[in-house]
This record gives structure tokens, C-alpha cells and sequence, in this order.
């Protein structure tokens, strides 16, 4: 494919005032700020790391946290297969670089320089990778375009399309063109298969979603946790997970009027939070920090007041409630569904997760609207035979999506073999 001069021109002009308004933003708001600091001594990092370097390098390049998650499994299949590459790890969010910059699987984190040709060439002229792999949606004209005149292999992996995106569009010969300067994509569904065969792609195969072998991975490791066995004492439990306010404005009158246990990880885990929400309940609740030495059989809520341990606290559960579905945007619920349990969500942010509307769809998971749809569906599924059928669905599920990783791995094989 062809590029208009023009069409980089304006490429150039817009990533310009990208820069622009993160430096005015810079001055009001601390993430931005992050991402202007940061981006100030990307060449330096990278020259100290990988100038004089006589390894092969494998570049891997993920938005932000989410996206990390869907490329570690491969980082750390790498890393582990091939003991002698080095590993760059770019992110181009603030929130992605400050949680995973001393990630111990990559030589050097850092941030992706501002994508333009200069910049390509540069990094690209410093790291000098044998391959390049960046996850989901990253698509960035010079540096795919340096990769390819350089012969470097670029794969894009647990990639989804849609329709509407500029790729699919009579006028999106542009962005048509920077997909076909990849290697390989390696996408999520089948719609994203037909999407990119549609404007010619033709190297692309459905590998799924690395994040299943991720939480799978999690959960089969995942140690026990007392306190919560304890509390559950072989009652049935509702684990809620991440929730937000919005998600207890429907879930605290649930509570109120329920007679099985709950164990409750609040997203934010802020005294005021937490305090709002033991005035909310009305039946008797406990923070784990307080549960060590109680007699837990009396209580009907624990609530968990740290972080980290809610991928092993689904294990508890026979049923799942998984927040950010009403106003930010649905939490992970592959954790829960790793369990085998019934999943229920909000009905406002989730479409855009393929696993909340393939589980929908499937029968393993419920969008509620409110109070009166949660206590309809929670009754439904309070039946045995409606139960059991919801378990399997979701243990199927991941059974089924397990192995992304492995498939990108084989053709890496093939790659870093040569």
C-alpha cells in the first residue's frame, strides 16, 4: 500500500499536538506530569541498557496495565525459554510504567518515545531488536514503519478489531497501510480474523486471549487464605470483587435481605469507603484485618480491607459479583470465571469486554440492572440444575481459551531460531 504525503503530514501534525497538550496538562494534572518527566530520559535509559549490547533483544510494547497483563504470559514464557535475550518493556501510560517499572522479567521498562520518525529510527538504531511484539490496539505509523524497511519482525497479539474502527473504512487506506507493515497478528475472535482478511490481511490467526493463561496460572498457584475459609465455614457465599458505589447502590439491599455470607473487596479501600458501607449493611460485618482471632460463624460480611488477594478469595465462592460495570468500566471477571462459578456484573460498561458478552450469551454470566433484576436472577440460579449448568459454562469457557500464549510462542520459536 501507498502513503499519501499529506496523510503523514497531518499523522505528524496530530501526534504534535498530542505532545503539546500533554505538556499543558503537565502543569494541572499528575499523570500527565508522570508521562512528560518520563518521557525526558527514554535515550539515556535506553543507550545505558542496550548500546553496547551483543544479546538479541525482544521489544515488547503494551499501552498500559491491562495490556501488560496480556503480554506477561509471553514475556515470561520468553524469558524462560530463552535465557540469553534481553527484554525492553515500553508502555506509553503513566498508570502501566509507575505499577510495573522494576517488572524483574524485562532488562529495562521505560516509556515509548512520541512516535515519529526520528524517534523510530533512534530507538530502533539503539536496541536493534530481533523481534517486536506489541499487544491489543497499539498501532504507531513510524515505528512500524522503520520495523519493516529494517526487515524486523512485528507481531501484534490478543488484537481485537471492529467495524467501526478507521482500518475498516472507505477512507482508511492510511491506517490500512500501518497494519500491513506487521508480521503477524495474532487476534482474540473471529470477527477480528474477518475484519483484517477483509482489507487483504492475510497474515493472521486466531490465537485468543493471553489473559486466560494469566488468571489460570494465578488461580492454580494461589495460595489458601484462612481467614476467608474460616469465615465461609462451608456456608454459601457471594464473593464481590472490585466493587465500586455505583455497585452497591444494587448490592447492599441485596445483602440486607439475604441470609448467605459475603465476602466484600471494595475497589478503593479508603477509611471513608469502608466506613460508608458498615453504616449501609445491616447485617453484622468484619474487616479482615480485624478477623484474626474472632469467632467468625456470627458474622455475615468480611470485609477485605487490603489489596492483592482477590483473585484467590473467588475460591470461596459459589457466586461472583464483579464491579465497575455500572459507570468505569467492568473489572477483570476471568478470575472468577477460572472458578467455575456463576458471574454477575452491571449492565452499563461490559460490552466492550468479549468475555462478559461470551459468557452473557453462554449462560455463565448475568448483567443486572438493579435490585429487583439481581434478586430475580440470583433466584433463578439458586436452583440446582440452573446452578450447576452456569458452573459448567464457565469452567468450559476457560478451558477453551486456554493455550494464546503457546500459539504465539511456537511462531517465536521459528523466529528467534533463525
Amino acid at each position: 500500500m501507498y502513503f499519501c504525503d499529506d496523510m503523514v503530514m497531518l499523522y505528524n501534525i496530530l501526534i504534535l499536538f498530542l505532545r503539546g497538550g500533554y505538556r499543558i496538562g503537565s502543569l494541572f494534572n499528575p499523570k500527565a506530569g508522570a508521562f512528560v518527566t518520563g518521557q525526558q530520559d527514554v535515550f539515556a535509559q535506553l543507550e545505558s541498557r542496550f548500546l553496547d549490547n551483543r544479546s538479541r533483544v525482544v521489544w515488547i510494547h503494551c499501552s498500559s496495565l491491562g495490556e501488560f497483563e496480556q503480554g506477561r504470559p509471553l514475556i515470561e514464557s520468553l524469558k524462560k525459554e530463552f535465557q540469553d535475550i534481553r527484554i525492553l518493556l515500553t508502555f506509553f501510560s503513566p498508570s502501566g510504567y509507575a505499577v510495573q517499572k522494576n517488572y524483574q522479567h524485562a532488562d529495562l521498562v521505560c516509556y515509548l518515545p512520541w512516535d515519529t520518525a526520528r524517534n523510530a529510527y533512534r530507538l530502533v538504531s539503539i536496541v536493534k531488536p530481533s523481534l517486536v511484539i506489541f499487544v491489543k490496539y497499539e498501532f504507531w505509523f513510524h515505528y512500524a514503519d522503520v520495523l519493516k524497511k529494517e526487515s524486523i519482525p512485528v507481531l501484534s497479539i490478543s488484537t481485537i478489531f471492529r467495524k467501526t474502527q478507521l482500518f475498516f473504512k472507505p477512507y482508511g487506506g492510511f491506517y490500512r497501510g500501518i497494519l500491513d507493515k506487521f508480521s503477524y497478528f495474532f487476534v482474540q475472535n473471529e470477527e477480528s480474523l474477518r475484519l483484517l482478511q477483509s482489507v487483504g490481511i492475510q497474515q493472521c490467526t486466531l490465537a485468543g486471549d493471553t489473559r486466560f493463561d494469566r488468571v489460570y496460572e494465578i488461580v492454580k498457584k494461589g495460595e489458601e487464605i484462612p481467614i476467608a475459609r474460616k469465615f465461609k465455614d462451608d456456608q454459601k457465599t457471594f464473593v464481590v470483587g472490585s466493587c465500586w458505589p455505583e455497585d452497591l447502590e444494587v448490592l447492599v439491599p441485596f445483602i440486607n435481605q439475604s441470609r448467605i455470607k459475603f465476602i466484600l473487596a471494595p475497589h478503593e479501600i479508603s477509611e471513608s469507603f469502608i466506613a460508608k458501607i458498615e453504616k449501609d449493611i445491616r447485617v453484622k460485618s468484619i474487616r479482615y484485618s480485624q478477623a484474626g482471632d474472632k469467632a467468625l460463624d456470627e458474622y455475615q460480611v468480611l470485609i477485605i480491607d487490603n489489596v492483592g488477594m482477590l483473585s484467590r478469595l473467588y475460591r470461596y465462592g459459589e457466586f461472583a459479583f464483579v464491579g465497575g460495570g455500572y459507570v468505569q468500566g467492568l473489572h477483570n471477571i476471568l478470575e472468577a470465571a477460572c472458578y467455575g462459578v456463576p458471574i454477575f456484573f452491571g449492565n452499563k460498561k461490559y460490552k466492550k469486554y468479549q468475555e462478559a458478552t461470551d459468557l452473557i450469551n453462554r449462560g455463565g454470566a448475568f448483567e443486572i440492572a438493579d435490585y429487583a433484576d439481581m434478586k430475580a436472577k440470583y433466584e433463578f440460579l439458586n436452583t440446582p440444575e440452573s446452578f450447576l449448568l452456569a458452573c459448567e459454562v464457565t469452567k468450559a469457557y476457560v478451558r477453551e481459551n486456554l493455550g494464546a500464549t503457546e500459539k504465539i510462542m511456537t511462531y517465536c520459536r521459528n523466529l528467534l531460531a533463525q
